[in-house]
């Protein structure tokens, strides 16, 4: 169990009975985003199809221009630092699909990703309070590894859930206190229909990841009695949960029915989806949020062809509102960025525009409807 003191960000709210959690999907700091940050790791790489990771830097630049080398650590959150400031979460959690190491030693996997432990600065500078590693990229580097990425977050002074040095520790609930008004709760778990591999999983006495062989009721009843294990009166409960593919926008039968029984039997308040490299629909159940797919946040794909349908640099920043009081959902409120020049910018209100309009589509099925703001935000509607 990992419980970190409040976060030293400016201007917390008023205390009351409602909690800000700042949500987002991948966010993927190595690679070629390594490259261009103070302390860029050995570039070599295990690609079929790329052997440098500065060759990522170069395909972006052949799409948007140059891209400084040695930039400060905040440089890559660009706007969205406008946004943390202006929205002052409680809580900022984020899905970490990255390896913090010198590890020399890569999964054969075929796409390994690793941020320079000297780089960890970029995450404190976007005030990051915790982060879920049940994910297929947090092992790329091996066991040894997931062993320096966990020692260098919580050395750091942020909180970690869905890895550990054995199976206990990986499913562990991480608490993330919010004093005068109460705690986050945050479980990490993953499948294996995201690409993480089965033999990630922690052992009683091994590291690893929490992966859930099923979504049945056997594994409902394991998350819920991980949950009671620690949870008390006021606390909020976020499951977070990296499963299904990178594309598409169809939700298979079994990611719903576990979603609503982790509401409706674990106790969870917040289903936080991810894998998907795009944004995808979102369900209010039993007036808690589901996200089924929050898609990409940050990585370095930029240049890469392929799927430009799904406009997957175009990504959101989720503000969710909750009363402690009954776990409810107040408000959710999100804010569209671009990823450019490995960077995250503001977009035209064209782009917040069909950011809106596809995740209207996608969500009207459950109920949910999406509004887009004259402030170019996207607000959630719900019965």
């Amino acid at each position: 169990m990992a419980e970190i003191p409040e976060h030293a960000s400016a201007s917390r709210k008023a205390a009351g009975s409602v909690i800000e959690v700042f949500l987002c999907g991948d966010v993927m700091t190595g690679r070629g985003i390594d490259q261009i940050l103070p302390f860029p790791s050995e570039p070599s790489l295990f690609e079929p199809h790329m052997e440098d990771a500065r060759d990522y830097v170069a395909l972006a630049e052949q799409e948007s221009g140059p891209i400084p080398r040695r930039q400060s650590f905040d440089s890559v959150w660009g706007d969205a630092l406008g946004a943390w400031a202006s929205r002052a979460p409680d809580v900022r959690w984020v899905n970490l699909e990255t390896s913090i190491t010198t590890s020399s030693d890569p999964w054969p996997k075929g796409i390994n990703y690793r941020m320079h432990p000297k780089n960890t600065p970029c995450l404190l500078a976007a005030k990051i309070d915790g982060c879920s590693l049940a994910n297929n990229h947090v092992l790329d580097w091996g066991r040894a590894g997931l062993v320096e990425t966990l020692a260098t977050l919580r050395k750091a002074g942020m909180a970690t859930a869905g890895a550990g040095l054995d199976l206990d520790e990986a499913e562990a609930p991480a608490i993330v206190d919010v004093p005068g008004r109460g705690r986050v709760l945050v479980v990490s778990f993953g499948t294996t229909s995201s690409g993480i591999p089965r033999e990630w999983a922690a052992g009683e006495h091994a590291p690893g990841l929490a992966v859930l062989s099923d979504l049945g009721p056997k594994t409902v009843a394991r998350v819920a009695a991980r949950i009671a294990g620690t949870k008390r009166a006021g606390d909020v409960v976020i499951a977070s949960l990296h499963w299904g593919g990178n594309w598409g926008y169809e939700i298979p039968c079994e990611h719903v029915a576990f979603a609503h029984a982790l509401v409706d039997e674990a106790g969870v308040d917040v289903v936080h989806g991810h894998s998907s490299h795009h944004p995808m629909a979102i369900e209010v159940h039993a007036e808690r949020p589901i996200f089924y797919g929050c898609g990409d946040f940050l990585n370095d794909y930029e240049g890469i062809r392929g799927h430009e349908q799904y406009r997957s640099d175009r990504t959101l920043m989720y503000f969710v509102r909750l009363d402690t009081r009954t776990g409810r959902l107040v408000e959710l409120r999100m804010v569209p960025l671009r990823i450019r020049h490995f960077r995250l910018n503001r977009v035209e209100r064209a782009d917040a525009r069909w950011l809106a309009e596809r995740l209207h589509r996608e969500s009207r099925r459950f109920g949910a409807q999406i509004v887009l703001d004259e402030d170019d935000t996207l607000r959630l509607q719900w019965d």
